[in-house]
């Protein structure tokens, strides 16, 4: 991700005053600011922070107690990013080099155009989403699954927990999707998602479908 780190933004200084950062804000459509001094990263400040200071003349020396602390590296993945732009309500992520100096910023777009154009969401492939009790899930056991039915497996991840269930979120390069879901049922998963053609659904389908006639007869 080092070619999408940018450096067109200067980041504010302890000795800056409120009412150069708040100008700042108005003139960027950003939600955090840098802060940074001597090279080093002290964290950023917020648009909605920044704008309850009344002194406009004070310096943001004053003001550190407001920062928040978060950043980036450079080896960070598109999912670690999107964790980070996600988990500080931001999209601005300052980044910093392995003497946690700063070295520029990753943009939210930018960071969401570099994802949306991976082969992980351009190439053709099956979305599955199983379910199973978060004790029971093991990925190596998920991703074998799809791959010793036939399946070219794209990328995995954990898309939700809850109730100590979690589900999985599977990108499958497959001919026969039926097949590999078959499997992940063998296997105690359930299938979240819904696919065509497959023979277990449209059984169930037609079992109640009989039922319901059964019933109005």
């Amino acid at each position: 991700m080092n070619d999408y780190i940018l450096k067109d933004i200067k980041p504010l200084r302890l000795q800056d005053n409120v009412k150069s950062a708040q100008k700042l804000f108005k003139n960027y459509p950003i939600t955090h600011f840098p802060l940074v001094e001597k090279g080093r990263l002290l964290g950023s400040f917020s648009e909605d922070d920044m704008h309850t200071i009344e002194n406009k003349e004070a310096v943001l020396e004053r003001y550190t107690h407001l920062v928040n602390y978060f950043f980036s590296d450079e080896k960070a993945t598109v999912l670690e990013l999107l964790k980070t732009f996600s988990e500080n309500d931001t999209n601005i992520i300052p980044v910093v080099n392995t003497d946690k100096h700063y070295i520029g910023y990753y943009d939210l777009r930018d960071v969401l155009d570099a994802f949306s154009t991976s082969p992980f969401m351009l190439e053709e492939s099956e979305t599955v989403i199983v379910e199973k009790l978060e004790n029971d899930y093991s990925m190596s056991e998920a991703s074998q699954i799809a791959e010793a039915n036939g399946g070219k497996l794209l990328g995995i991840y954990i898309s939700e927990k809850h109730n100590n269930f979690v589900q999985v979120t599977l990108k499958i390069i497959t001919e026969d999707i039926n097949e590999i879901t078959q499997a992940f049922r063998r296997y105690n998963y359930k299938i979240i998602s819904s696919h065509q053609n497959d023979k277990y659904l449209e059984d169930l389908k037609y079992r109640l479908e009989y039922l319901q006639k059964y019933l109005e007869a």
